[in-house]
């Protein structure tokens, strides 16, 4: 990593503002001054900005059980947000991978790392999400099949992949799909003339939401979840 990138990344300066740094004089390389932005960076390196220690701060993954009413983004000035719920420092240094609706709650997943949650919500990643859907009609043997087979959404022009189907009840069911359409599971019901009362994620790839999370309540994932997400 070049020592400019290497300082913006540990830093609260720009690239720009980092380079000026450097150009200053103000950057040291394993004690040495360097002024060169270009000059790269290993792992075994010590960097000092005005003779403190600096280093990239590590990635930051997070799940929370999301709440309804609260909506999956980084700033809304006339609603509460996921990230408001985090404290001040930690939600300024994290972004949501995966939203969910404003009244879809459940699983939701956060991190600092974007090449992470490309992996997750990347349609080529194919990574299959879990929802426990609540229904207003009991749902058919018909219509399940349908689901299984994939279905084609209004104003839509190819089917959904093949969704799997474990019903718990005439009215409620898990569905897990392996896309992220715009309001992927209230429409594929809706095109099987249903209708979803409720709905709440419980699972991302091999990843479950944490039992002990109330609603509103996170916890960072441990490095097995992190590392099994990475696929």
């Amino acid at each position: 990593m070049r020592l400019d990138q290497f300082v913006a990344n540990s830093t609260t300066l720009s690239r720009k503002d980092a380079k000026r740094a450097i150009a200053a004089g103000r950057v040291r390389i394993n004690d040495k001054p360097c002024k060169q932005a270009r000059q790269h960076i290993s792992a075994h390196d010590s960097v000092q900005l005005d003779h403190q220690p600096v280093a990239i701060p590590e990635e930051l993954y997070l799940m929370m059980h999301k709440p309804a009413g609260v909506i999956s983004a980084t700033t809304d000035s006339n609603q509460a947000t996921a990230l408001d719920l985090l404290p001040g420092e930690l939600a300024a240094q994290v972004h949501i991978a995966g939203r969910l609706d404003k009244d879809t709650t459940g699983l939701l997943l956060l991190t600092s790392d974007g090449q992470w949650s490309h992996q997750i919500t990347s349609p080529r990643r194919d990574c299959p999400k879990t929802y426990r859907v609540s229904l207003a009609e009991p749902l058919g043997e018909s219509a399940r099949k349908q689901l299984e087979e994939g279905v084609l959404l209004k104003g839509e022009d190819t089917p959904t992949k093949p969704a799997c189907v474990v019903q718990h009840a005439d009215t409620l069911l898990d569905l897990t799909i392996h896309e992220g359409r715009y309001h992927q599971v209230k429409r594929m019901l809706a095109a099987v003339g249903n209708r979803v009362t409720a709905l709440h994620r419980q699972q991302i790839g091999p990843v479950t939401l944490d039992d002990d999370l109330a609603p509103g309540e996170f916890r960072f994932l441990t490095d097995d979840e992190v590392q099994a997400l990475k696929g």
